[in-house]
C-alpha cells in the first residue's frame, strides 16, 4: 500500500522582497510564525489583503521570499474575489489574473500571479522510488472521511531531495472529502 500523509493548503501568498518591502515597509523581512511540512518553507506572521472585482479576504503570507509572486486560492475564494484564477501547478502564474495586495505600509497591483493551486504529492527521490512513481507523474489519491470518501485524481507527483512526502489539497477539496485533522491517503496507479 502506498499510504501519503493529507495536507489541507489554506489561502496564501508567496511574495517578492521587491513586493514585501512595499507592502510592509523598507527593509522588512518575513517574520516566522511556524514552519510547515515541506523542508525551509514557513507559515509568517504578516498577512496582506487580496482584493478582487468583486470582494476581498485576509491571506497570511508564506515564505521565504520568491522570485514571483503568487496567490493561492480555492477555486470558491476566488469566485468571491471574482478572479477566474486557472488551476495551475505552483509556479505556473504566466497569464494568469491578477489582483491587489494590500499591506499597512502599501499597496501593489500584481498583473499575473492568482491561481488555485493543482492538487499534488510532495516525494523525495527514495519515496518515489519505493512507490514506483516519477516526477510530473500523474496519479490518483484515495481518501476521505466516514460517509465522504473518494478518489482525488490528476494529482502531479512531484520529486525533489528539498521535499517531505505529503500530498496537499486545497480546502474545497478537504471539505468535499470531509477530511478533518491529520489523515493518509492511499496513491493509487
Amino acid at each position: 500500500m502506498k499510504k501519503i500523509l493529507v495536507e489541507v493548503s489554506a489561502r496564501h501568498v508567496h511574495v517578492t522582497q521587491e513586493t514585501l518591502e512595499i507592502l510592509f515597509g523598507a527593509g522588512a523581512e518575513l517574520t516566522k510564525k511556524k514552519d510547515l511540512s515541506q523542508p525551509g518553507q514557513f507559515a509568517c506572521q504578516e498577512k496582506v489583503t487580496i482584493v478582487g472585482p468583486k470582494g476581498e479576504m485576509a491571506a497570511s503570507i508564506l515564505g521565504p521570499v520568491r522570485p514571483h509572486n503568487q496567490v493561492e486560492v480555492s477555486l470558491t475564494e476566488a469566485r468571491k474575489l471574482g478572479i477566474a484564477a486557472p488551476v495551475r501547478e505552483s509556479g505556473d502564474v504566466a497569464g494568469s489574473p491578477g489582483c491587489k495586495l494590500i499591506g499597512p505600509k502599501g499597496e501593489v497591483e500584481i498583473d499575473c500571479g492568482v491561481i488555485a493551486a493543482k492538487r499534488h504529492i510532495h516525494l523525495t527521490p527514495e519515496t518515489a522510488a519505493e512507490y514506483g512513481v516519477q516526477d510530473k507523474q500523474v496519479v490518483s489519491v484515495a481518501t476521505g472521511g466516514e460517509g465522504r470518501k473518494l478518489v482525488f485524481g490528476d494529482v502531479v507527483v512531484r520529486v525533489s531531495t528539498k521535499f517531505s512526502p505529503a500530498f496537499h489539497i486545497d480546502t474545497d477539496e478537504s471539505n468535499a472529502a470531509g477530511i478533518t485533522g491529520n489523515t493518509e491517503g492511499e496513491i493509487i496507479l
